[in-house]
């Protein structure tokens, strides 16, 4: 399984972005994708995640910003950034892993996940 994050970059606070993961190779079912984050000098973040049947969670600092969602059509699981702030600056990072029972949230530790791209930044300026 490959992971392929694009679509960071800069912008202006307020502003927006669209980030593509491309995910190849064939995993089964059950599988959760979520987007994590990590800042200069922090831990690692989830901050939204989908389960096999779309269903979504996000972290309190995201929710009402973001929005993942799937592209059956181009393969891909992306997410809107919407309102952005320069906190969200970081590196994101897509991953992917089986989940029992579709068990898997925006909380979800990074030790669940087995499967990482190499990252996309984005930077936020005031």
């Amino acid at each position: 399984v490959i992971l392929t994050e694009s679509g960071g970059g800069s912008v202006q606070a307020g502003g927006s972005l669209r980030l593509s993961c491309r995910v190849s190779g064939y995993m089964g079912d059950g599988n959760c994708v979520a987007w994590f984050r990590q800042a200069p000098g922090k831990e690692r973040e989830g901050v939204a995640i989908l389960d096999s049947d779309d269903r979504t969670d996000y972290s309190d600092s995201v929710k009402g910003r973001f929005t993942i969602s799937r592209d059956n059509a181009k393969g891909t699981v992306e997410l809107q950034m919407d309102a952005l702030k320069p906190d969200d600056t970081a590196m994101y990072y897509c991953a992917t892993d089986k989940f029992l029972m579709d068990d898997c949230g925006s909380g979800s530790p990074t030790s669940d996940f087995g499967h990482w791209g190499q990252g996309t930044q984005v930077t936020v300026s005031s």
